[in-house]
C-alpha cells in the first residue's frame, strides 16, 4: 500500500492494483497521463520482478564460489569497513541496528548508505554551490561504471561488489540522481503529485535499493510487490517528515517543499512561510500534512514485518524514531519555522527496545495480513 486515496493515491492490496482510475488523469486536451504514483509503481514492479527472478534462479542453479584475485579481498574488506565507519558516524542508531544483520547484508547496506549520502551531499554538502547539472551527469556516468564493475575509488568498489552479489537494479540509483537535479532548478511544488515524485526520487528510492539486501522472510506470504510498496511508503514518510521538520530552514534558503495548491486552500502563501509566524491557519494546515505523513508510516508497517528476521530491527528503529519527529512538531505547537523538532536521547533509549520487540514479531499469517497474496 503506497498512499491514502484521499490524497490521490490508489490503494494496493493482495499485490495488485484494485483501481488505477485515481492514478490516471485526463489532460484538458483529452490525453491520458499517468500520475507520479503510477510512474513510481511501474518502477516498483520492475524491482520486484528482479527479486522474484533471483529467488527462482537460486532454486534452479548451483551457486558458484566467488573468484577472488590475490590482494583484492583485503582491499574490498577495507572498503566495506570504511563504509561502516561512515554509517556509524552519521547514522548511529541505524548502524547499531545493522549489527544484527548477517555480515554480507550488513556490509551491503553500508555500501548503499554511503553512496546515497555522497549523492545527497552533492547538492546539500559544503560544495553544493559549485554543483552543476554537468557534475551530476558525471556522477551518473560514474554510477554506470560501478554497475559495470569499474569502480572509481574505494567506496565505489564496495557498492560495485554489492550490486554484483544482490539483485539490485540501477534505476532507483539513477532516480535519486534525478532528485538531485530537481533540487538544482526547482524550489516550488504546485501540488502533491509533484511533491510525491520528488519524495520518491530522493528517499523512496532508498527503500527500493534496500529490499534486495534486507531480504524477505522465507515464511512470508506477502507478495514481493507489496513488500516493495511498503518500503517505498517508508521512504516517502521519512522525506515528508524531513520536509515538515525543516520548513523554516528550507525557507531561509528560498525553498518551499509544500504543495502550493494546498497552501492556497488553507489561505496561506509563500509570504506566510517566509514571515515564520504560527497562526491558526498554519496549525490547521500542518495537522493535515502530519496526518498524511503518518498514513505513509502506517502503510510501511505491514511490510517491515515481512522482511528477514535479522533485517527488521534497523528498519523498525528508523520507522519508530522518525515517526516521533511528527509528535515533536505537534509538541512545539507546529512552530517548525524557528524550532527544529527532534527526538531526545531518553526517548530514543525508550523507543529502541520497542522497535526490537516489534522486530521479533514474525510475518503475519495468510488470513490476517492484508499484504498476502490470494490463495
Amino acid at each position: 500500500m503506497v498512499a491514502n486515496s484521499n490524497y490521490g493515491g490508489s490503494r494496493l492490496e493482495n499485490g495488485s492494483i484494485l483501481s488505477l482510475t485515481s492514478s490516471v488523469l485526463a489532460s484538458p486536451a483529452g490525453e491520458i497521463t499517468l500520475t507520479s504514483e503510477q510512474k513510481v509503481y511501474d518502477v516498483v514492479l520492475k524491482q520486484a520482478a528482479l527479486v522474484k527472478r533471483q529467488l527462482k534462479s537460486s532454486e534452479d542453479l548451483e551457486v558458484k564460489p566467488d573468484i577472488v584475485l590475490p590482494g583484492s579481498l583485503s582491499l574490498l574488506n577495507e572498503a566495506y569497513d570504511r563504509c561502516g565507519e561512515v554509517c556509524a558516524e552519521y547514522a548511529k542508531t541505524f548502524y547499531l541496528g545493522t549489527m544484527l544483520m548477517t555480515p554480507e547484508r550488513r556490509k551491503a547496506i553500508w555500501a548503499i548508505y554511503v553512496w546515497c549520502r555522497r549523492t545527497d551531499e552533492l547538492v546539500d554538502g559544503p560544495n553544493a554551490s559549485h554543483i552543476t547539472p554537468t557534475a551530476l551527469d558525471r556522477w551518473e556516468a560514474r554510477l554506470d561504471d560501478i554497475f559495470k564493475g569499474r569502480p572509481f575509488d574505494m567506496l565505489d568498489a564496495a557498492l560495485s561488489d554489492t550490486v554484483s552479489r544482490f539483485p539490485v537494479d540501477i534505476q532507483p540509483f539513477k532516480d535519486m540522481i534525478e532528485g538531485m537535479r530537481m533540487d538544482l532548478w526547482k524550489s516550488r511544488y504546485k501540488n502533491f503529485d509533484e511533491l510525491y515524485l520528488y519524495c520518491y526520487y530522493v528517499a523512496g528510492t532508498v527503500g527500493l535499493m534496500s529490499v534486495p539486501i534486507m531480504g524477505i522472510d522465507p515464511e512470508s506470504q506477502a507478495t514481493t510487490e507489496s513488500v516493495y510498496n511498503a518500503a517505498l511508503a517508508l521512504g516517502l514518510a521519512n522525506q515528508l517528515t524531513n520536509i515538515l521538520r525543516d520548513v523554516g530552514e528550507d525557507a531561509r534558503r528560498g525553498r518551499v517543499y509544500l504543495p502550493q495548491d494546498e497552501l492556497a486552500q488553507a489561505g496561506l502563501s509563500d509570504e506566510d512561510i517566509f514571515a515564520g509566524k504560527v497562526t491558526d491557519k498554519w496549525r490547521n494546515f500542518m495537522k493535515k500534512q502530519i496526518k498524511r505523513a503518518r498514513k505513509f508510516f502506517d502503510d510501511a508497517e505491514s511490510g517491515v514485518t515481512e522482511l528477514s528476521a535479522a533485517s527488521r530491527w534497523p528498519v523498525w528503529a528508523a520507522l519508530v524514531l522518525y515517526r516521533q519527529i511528527l509528535d515533536e512538531i505537534e509538541a512545539n505547537d507546529y512552530n517548525n519555522f524557528t524550532r527544529r523538532a527532534y527526538v531526545s536521547k531518553p526517548k530514543k533509549f525508550i523507543s529502541l527496545p520497542i522497535a526490537y520487540a516489534k522486530a521479533l514479531v514474525p510475518p503475519s499469517s495468510r488470513t490476517s495480513n492484508p499484504l498476502v497474496k490470494a490463495g
